[in-house]
Parts: structure tokens; sequence; C-alpha cells
């Protein structure tokens, strides 16, 4: 679209309702103008292969077919195609001038009922999500399914969309997602499909194969009076038909990436309840790597569109590397026996941040002294504590009895047969013996994550820290000497030891662990 064109969209009086104001969205396949009421979106004229938009023609046809396809799960928001047409000031969605684009017309949902949003704000509760599994699930048992839609449910074409991804995905190496890790995830896929290959034709037999909406994440759900599932893939049928499986790996994978878990096995429990769907287990990791592998790939796209900022190229490029971890990682962790780790390691040195990290990736469940402390307290998280070293909510009886409240939460975990990271620091050896002896008890190893870097390092981040409000830690420059020196490193006779160099990139120091315990 030209940029004529979009200006001229961005003024009210282009628009047939009364509107105050104008806002414009882009993905990398789309422009949405979104009024007081109603959001116009216009496709950009784009070719990516598996999808071409670049003509009048084609444009025109996908938005009638968006329009007919999203009306099955959300038939009161799409109202219709609408034209684009020259104006005297230059372009309009009324009037009779030439018709230079197609929009599809939409009602605006309620930005603050949007799924996204609601987990960011912690507003999502188990009722929210047995209500999307139910409407999804009721969804997929009306879709429709034939010959031709179990065509793409074949290892040939499953094998045909990852060899896609793949070749689209090369041109991202070093930029957001690292060759070893592509290297992994093919090996992986191939390996897969050539040894579960009964797994997809059990599938096909079932009937699993149906005719779905290839784009249930938590951007396109809007929880009003009626769960709203929005903007499904109308631009290539392979992308929609499949595995019912497949669609709802990518809201599972999702959930794992904004850290609720929890929320995943609600919806997983309701969804084949409700279906009695419990073959779909078998594939879910394979399609969550799978959603978590396109969902990189397509924002890398964004990194070449010429029409967004650098700001949200950097902010496209983060999550492009993150998603094609977390993709490694449901890989990684199936090599992954229940085991317990714990951090060790100086105020500042990176003990959170690696936990946090290597937590995403592998599937961790995590518990922070930080947090468990307050909470003893029944103090808020965010509230700093201006205590002197060894005093108020750090003195040792505070200390015993967040070091007691961890080995509980630790030994909850192992007993439900989960893996966990306890995140504190881990300065005395006999807090330590009393984790290992818990691995002991459930016979799983017994991890030590000694988190390093230099003191100058250690110094900028915890002055950086000050003030921060988002910050949950008490670490502060003035305490860190007294705690150096009564720190008790570990040695390898207390169990696995692994030095993490955490000066760098926090990937780089979870590679270097993932190394160290053989799994890369």
């Amino acid at each position: 679209m030209e940029p004529w064109v979009i200006s001229a969209l961005l003024k009210t009086s282009a628009y047939p309702e009364p509107t105050h104001t104008v806002q414009l969205l882009q993905t990398h396949v789309s422009f949405l103008f979104i009024t007081d009421t109603h959001v116009y979106k216009v496709k950009k004229p784009v070719d990516f292969g598996f999808l071409d938009f670049t003509t009048l023609d084609r444009r025109r046809f996908y938005c009638d077919e968006e329009v007919r396809l999203n009306r099955r799960l959300c038939p009161d928001i799409y109202l219709g195609v609408v034209e684009v047409r020259e104006s005297a000031e230059g372009a309009t969605f009324d009037g009779e001038g030439k018709i230079i684009d197609y929009a599809v017309k939409m009602k605006r949902l309620p930005a603050e009922r949007m799924l996204d949003r609601l987990l960011r704000e912690d507003k999502v509760g188990a009722d929210d999500m047995r209500r999307i599994a139910l409407t999804i699930a009721a969804f997929h048992q009306n879709a429709e399914r034939g010959e031709e839609i179990d065509a793409f449910g074949s290892i040939e074409a499953i094998r045909r969309n990852w060899e896609e991804n793949f070749h689209q995905a090369e041109e991202f190496i070093t930029i957001s997602l690292a060759k070893q890790d592509l290297l992994v995830i093919r090996e992986w896929v191939n390996r897969f499909l050539i040894e579960k290959g009964e797994l997809f034709a059990d599938r096909i037999a079932g009937g699993f194969i149906r005719d779905g909406d290839g784009d249930i994440h938590p951007e396109n759900i809007c929880l009003t009076d009626k769960v709203c599932i929005f903007d499904c893939i109308e631009f290539n049928s392979r992308f929609r038909y499949g595995d019912t499986a497949a669609d709802i790996a990518f809201l599972l994978m999702e959930l794992d990436f904004h850290g609720r878990r929890s929320l995943a096995d609600i919806f997983l429990e309701a969804y084949t309840g409700a279906t009695g769907d419990q073959g779909a287990m078998r594939v879910l990791d394979f399609y969550k790597v799978y959603r978590a592998f396109v969902r990189g790939k397509v924002e890398s796209f964004r990194l070449l569109d010429q029409q967004i900022t650098t700001a949200a190229k950097q902010e496209a490029r983060k999550k492009a590397i993150r998603y094609f971890r977390l993709a490694r990682g449901y890989i990684l962790r199936q090599k992954l026996s229940p085991t317990l780790f714990i951090t060790c390691g100086l105020m500042g040195s990176g003990k959170s941040t690696l936990a946090r990290e290597f937590a995403f990736e592998l599937g961790v469940e995590t518990a922070s002294s930080d947090a468990v402390r307050k909470e003893i307290a029944a103090i808020p998280p965010q509230e700093h504590q201006k205590d002197d070293y060894g005093a108020g909510i750090y003195n040792q009886s505070f200390n015993e009895a967040t070091y007691a409240a961890l080995l509980t939460r630790g030994e909850e975990s192992l007993r439900n047969g989960r893996s966990v990271i306890i995140d504190a620091t881990f300065s005395r050896k006999s807090d330590r013996s009393s984790f290992r002896a818990l691995a002991e008890q459930y016979k799983v190893p017994f991890v030590m994550l000694r988190t390093e870097c230099p003191e100058r390092t250690i110094r900028m981040r915890l002055d950086a820290r000050a003030g921060n409000e988002g910050e949950i830690s008490d670490g502060r420059w003035e305490l860190f000497h007294r705690q150096r020196d009564e720190f008790e490193s570990p040695g390898k006779d207390e169990g696995m030891l692994i030095v993490a160099d955490c000066t760098h990139p926090v990937i780089d120091a979870v590679d270097g662990v993932l190394k160290g315990m053989g799994l890369l």
C-alpha cells in the first residue's frame, strides 16, 4: 500500500461511521486501521511463497475467504468485505471513486478482554480456560473432514511444511536462530517422522484431521460474554487443514511461552474431556515444536519489513530468538529425567536470570528465595527492604524458614515427577546438603548451578537495580562483600557442579549448563 493511501486512511473522514480516532497497527501481512467501533484490515501486497497477496484479485479473494472462515468461530464480528476507493483526499472506505484495494471490516473487540492482555495482567482463571477449551472442542468436532483434508495429516504433507520452514528460516541463521539449534530441531523432526509414523496414520484413521483454525493463540482470542476466536488462516488451506492436536498445540505453546503451564494443563484436561481425544497427547510435543518454530520464523519475517520501526524490529528479534529457543527446549526436555537443580552464587551474579531462562526452555518448575522470603514476611514482592546484612527479614531465623519453605516446594515438584530449580544463594554447605538429601530421597539427580561473573559487573547490576520497582531482590552493593566473605563455595563432592559464566547473555550461560549436563 502506497504511503499516500495510508496517510489518507488515517483521517477520520475516510470512514462511513463517525470516529474520533484512527489507529494503525501492522503485522507482517496486514495493515489494521482501528476506529472507535470497527477494524478495517487491508492485506499487504506481499509474497512469502506460502502466501501470495501480490495482486488486487488475490487480495479480494482472500478477504472473502477470511470473512467466510472466521464466521465459523466468530460469526457476529466479521461484517464483510469493503472497497478502498480513490477520493479527493487520497483514499477512503466510503464513496464512489476507483477501487484501489479491499479490506475486511470487523466490529472492534474490547482490547481489555483480549487473552494476551489478560495473561499479562494475571486475570485469567481456570473457568476462562475451560470456556476456551469447550469452544474449541465443539468447533473441532463439527469441523469439515474428508479425503482431501485427510491428506494433510500424512507424513508427506507434514514433512513438506517442515522443509519449507527450515528453508525459510535459514535466512535468519545468526540473526534470530542459531545454526546449531536449527540442526538439532531438523534432526529431531526427521527422526520423529521416521520412527513415529504410525502415530500420524492413527490420527488420520481416528478422524482427527480437520479444516481447523490454524492460528489459535492468545492474541486471537477475546473473552466477552462469548469466547470469540478470530483471525484464522485463510491464505493457505494446508496451514488450516491438519490435526486438531496441531490446532490446540499453538495455544498450549503460547501458554508455555508466557509461563502459564498450569493454565495449559486446565485447558488440556477440559479439551480432552470434551472430545475424548486422549491420543492427542502422543503428538502434542511434536506440534508444539512446530508451532514455536513457525512463530519464530514469522517474527523473523518482521525484520525484513521496511514499514516498521527499528524498535519494533528489535522487539521482533528478541521474540523470534525466544520462540526458536522454546522449540529446541521442547526437544531437550525429553532427555531430562526429573531433577533437582539449585542455583548457588553471590548477589548480582545472575542466579535468578539464569533460573528463569533455564526454566523457560526446559519446562522446569521454579521456586525463588526472594519471593518466598517476602511471602513468609507478608511483604509485597516489589517492596524493597533496606535491612543491614543478616538483619530484618535476612536474619538467621528468616533464612532458616525460607530454606525450609523452599525445601517443601522442591519436594512437592519431585513428588509429582517434575524437575524443579530452586533459585537462592545457597551460601552455606548445610543448606545445600538438605536439598541433596531430598534428591537422594526421591532418587533423582542433584545439580548445583554455580553462577559467576566479575565483581565490576555485579556492582553495575546491583546499582542498576536500585529504585527499579519491578525488581524483587533486595541485594545491594554495600552488602556484597559481607556475603562474599561468608560464602562457602560448593565442591564437587557435594554433587554435580556446573559453573555458569553469567557475564554474557543468559542464553549463552544456559547453553553452557546444557552442555555440562550432556543435553547439547
